[in-house]
């Protein structure tokens, strides 16, 4: 243990020694945590509400005014800072953090005869997981929730529980590659539509008779710029049932909600896989359990740094031109700054690891260590919490706040709700064991009511 660790009466530890005679599949006791996994997936989950709170607060056409408007101004710079260094990358980070926790969820289990098999308890939490995302989405109202995507995702790491840590890393880049290929065929259909519609419009301007093809080339890439900017009917359609009661809003979500669970799910898998496995690679080399060397912690900083700033200003740039003149930016890129999105989100996800490692080490700030280990050891509870604050703060049914902030102004927000999560969790686990919503994923794992107070 270190100085980090939360304690336990003796009287508990001892009641948790004479309980794992009696079972061997057990949740991990306090004192058996890894201090740092806990650190870094807290600041990964506050993170994630840099990237969340404008799908909560606001309407995305909000996003493409600023990023297609001049280039200066509070609004447009908090933008530029977010989609350079945190877009992607606080999601990344808690999916390496996943991965990790699916690692050390079978570490050192072993089913006694008559007991339900290690492979039982895991799957049994995932299918659990999967309805509390369905419960996040449908009843909390939150149409990015990972969770439903996670829990299937995690369902796939189990075959793979024993590969060796370099190649789950090497794994995790075959899945990057999956999506950059997928990528690029989506791309490369929009690059022939938008050729076939230069190829009519000069035919046309040549007074040539234009063929079947050609007339539908001159339909097909006008309807794609359409799409590309914001649709006002919708949006003031969205803005007056957003600012309605739960039960409109709750309707108004149930198609989207449908759709990116299936689509997502389709499309999507390998950008959450490939961190997965990259963080289960990393959890088995000792880099997020804090075994490896203070100079490979502050090398892996500086590569990480000077190749996934850069890569992050590129995409910034690369996603502003896009929506600002998408035929412009078809005809200049023949590979689209997607690309490096995910090799952009693995190098910023281990810079930011690798300065908390050398923070945790150094013991400069050891009250915020150990309040993000807090916030870490609740993740579960804290990620629906959060769901919970803002729909409440903004949806009609609450505060009514939607759209009514500036994208500069919906990180007040967020600062508001890492201070509260930061305060009550360290005050939360002085007499618990568990999060709330952690206590019930762990009774219903075991099926069995686990011990909540700390004696």
């Amino acid at each position: 243990m270190n100085e980090y660790s939360a304690s336990l009466n003796p009287q508990d530890h001892a009641a948790d020694k004479a309980a794992s005679q009696k079972q061997t599949v057990l949740p991990v006791a306090s004192e058996d945590r890894i201090k740092t996994v806990d650190v870094v997936r807290g600041f990964a989950l506050l993170g994630i509400l840099l990237m969340n709170i404008p799908g909560f607060g606001i309407d995305w056409s909000e996003l493409t005014k600023i990023i297609t408007g001049p280039h200066a101004g509070k609004d447009y710079y908090t933008a530029a800072i977010i989609l350079t260094f945190f877009d992607g990358t606080m999601r990344g980070l808690f999916s390496m953090l996943f991965g990790a926790g699916m690692v050390l969820f079978m570490l050192n289990k072993k089913a006694l005869p008559g007991e339900a098999p290690v492979a039982e308890y895991y799957y049994r939490r995932l299918l659990w997981l999967v309805l509390f995302g369905l419960f996040n989405a449908f009843i909390l109202l939150w149409t990015g929730d990972i969770l439903f995507f996670y829990g299937l995702c995690g369902m796939i790491l189990f075959a793979f529980r024993k590969v060796k840590p370099v190649w789950l890393i090497v794994i995790g880049f075959v899945c990057i590659g999956i999506g950059m290929f997928k990528t690029q065929n989506w791309y490369g259909d929009m690059r022939d539509t938008r050729s076939n519609y230069v190829e009519a419009v000069a035919a046309e301007k040549a007074g040539k008779e234009l063929t079947e093809k050609q007339q539908e080339a001159k339909t097909a890439w006008p309807e794609i710029e359409k799409n590309q900017q914001p649709d006002t009917a919708y949006v003031n359609r969205n803005l007056r049932k957003m600012h309605s009661g739960y039960g409109t809003i709750f309707t108004h979500f149930i198609q989207n909600n449908v759709n990116s669970e299936v689509n997502y799910m389709y499309h999507g898998i390998w950008d959450m896989l490939c961190m997965m496995f990259i963080g289960m690679g990393l959890f088995g080399l000792g880099f997020f359990s804090n075994k490896l060397s203070t100079s490979t912690y502050v090398m892996t900083l500086l590569i990480g740094y000077c190749i996934g700033i850069p890569f992050g200003w590129s995409y910034f740039n690369g996603f502003v031109e896009f929506n600002t003149n998408i035929g412009s930016y078809v005809d200049s890129f023949r590979v689209p700054h997607w690309q490096i999105y995910d090799f952009r989100r693995v190098f910023l996800c281990l810079g930011h690891a690798s300065v908390l490692m050398l923070i945790f080490r150094s013991r400069i700030v050891p009250w915020l260590m150990k309040a993000l280990a807090n916030v870490g050891q609740m993740a579960f509870t804290n990620y629906l919490v959060q769901s919970i604050i803002c729909t409440w703060f903004f949806f009609g049914y609450g505060f009514d706040n939607y759209n009514r902030l500036r994208f500069h102004q919906l990180y007040y927000v967020v600062f508001a709700v890492w201070i509260l999560q930061l305060i009550y969790s360290s005050i939360w686990l002085r007499y618990f064991r568990f999060g709330p919503f952690e206590w019930l994923w762990r009774s219903l794992t075991y099926w069995k009511k686990q011990p909540m107070k700390i004696k």
